[in-house]
């Protein structure tokens, strides 16, 4: 045998070894094609159903959003109505009440005062600074001063 001959059986030899190491690369890449297909092809199948849950979830959603809405809007109505009519109660029968009460007031004050201890009080210096009341407020009198003490006319 000859140099050439060898060389020509070692190329062949190396030839067979590549064709064979690209033909077992290109089967396991068929196997792994096909793996792919198959598990696209099951999530595929999984996907639709799942998408179509989703969509009636999403329609659900906007129908119970829907009835939110005008739930709120009835809310919102019955509020205001409410607002008018605490503002017409209030104003019906509020300057009344105010006025029954400052009457009350005014009699008990006139039934309850003594005129007989109040001058001599003043003359003993022991009585207490005079207000006067305007609704809900307590005002002192003119002619004491801000620390209870009588102003000097």
């Amino acid at each position: 045998m000859s140099g050439g001959e060898v060389a020509g059986i070692l190329v062949a030899v190396f030839w067979a070894i590549l064709v064979s190491f690209l033909a077992v690369a290109l089967v396991r890449l068929a196997q792994t094609l096909r793996a792919t297909t198959r598990l696209v092809s099951e999530v595929t199948e999984q996907a639709v159903p799942l998408l179509a849950d989703a969509s009636a979830a999403v329609r659900s959603a906007q129908t119970q959003l829907d009835r939110v809405d005008a739930i709120a809007t009835d809310v919102q109505e019955v509020t205001s109505n409410a607002s008018a009519l605490s503002t017409t109660v209030a104003s019906t029968f509020g300057g009344p009440l105010v006025k029954v009460a400052a009457f009350g007031y005014g009699v008990r004050r006139a039934l309850g005062r003594k005129n007989a201890e109040q001058p001599a009080a003043a003359a003993a210096g022991t009585e207490s600074p005079r207000r006067t009341v305007i609704v809900g407020r307590t005002v002192p009198s003119a002619r004491w001063g801000r620390r209870g003490k009588r102003k000097k006319d």
